[in-house]
């Protein structure tokens, strides 16, 4: 049996491009300051027991304003 079929999807329900590269969380925000880098900070130091994924994606921002001025 053939899971692509004709459609050209997956069988996981996406394309089948090639032409997909990854971006990093920085570039998707339209940011220069390393968003990852500021999740993995976050946890490492021990700010809190636990990290959630916005957290870094919302002060990556704050941080690169304050840098900048």
């Amino acid at each position: 049996m053939d899971l692509l079929g004709k459609s050209g999807k997956s069988a996981s329900g996406g394309k089948s491009g090639g032409d997909s590269k990854a971006q990093s969380r920085s570039a998707k925000a339209g940011l220069q300051f390393p968003v990852g880098r500021v999740h993995r900070l976050l946890k490492k130091g021990n700010y809190a027991q636990r990290v959630g994924a916005g957290a870094p994606g919302w002060y990556s921002p704050m941080t690169q304003s304050c840098m900048g001025r």
